[in-house]
């Protein structure tokens, strides 16, 4: 697993530490962590971080605020976003994917599962399975026969 910049916004003083400590020694990733949407927008692009984490609800500049700053970043637009969340309602879910979040992952966490959601993010698309020549579906059939009992 190669290493990859990781910029963590949360306010939340322990869940930053437990964040930031999981996913540098479990994920191996280097991890900018930082308390605020405005501090966010001040490092990020120095830091080039190769995926957002984002807390949800933040004082001043909540999670949504900041994701929409940062991509306003040239170096920043197309680069993927985790939402931290508390509240987990089908229709708030929605609504972070809906702002370009793959992923939405429910607080309290479990540092391996954080880790785990993570590399997810990071893994190779499976590649593309090659069309059947003639256009049509193939379909594979597999019989069993039973021996008789003679």
């Amino acid at each position: 697993m190669s290493t990859r910049r990781i910029l963590l916004v949360e306010d939340d003083e322990g869940l930053r530490q437990i964040a930031s400590l999981s996913l540098s020694k479990i994920g191996r990733h280097e991890v900018l962590a930082v308390d605020s949407g405005a501090a966010a927008l001040s490092q990020a692009e120095a830091f080039a971080p190769e995926l957002l984490v984002l807390d949800v609800n933040m004082p001043d500049m909540d999670g949504p605020e900041t994701l929409q700053a940062l991509r306003k970043l040239p170096s920043l637009a197309a680069v993927p976003a985790i939402f931290l969340t508390a509240r987990t309602l089908a229709r708030e879910v929605a609504m972070l994917r809906g702002l370009g979040a793959v992923d939405v992952i429910a607080k309290p966490f479990e540092p391996r599962g954080l880790c785990a959601r993570v590399a997810q993010v990071f893994a190779p698309a499976p590649a593309p399975t090659a069309p059947v020549a003639d256009g049509r579906p193939s379909v594979l059939v597999a019989r069993t026969t039973r021996a008789s009992a003679t």
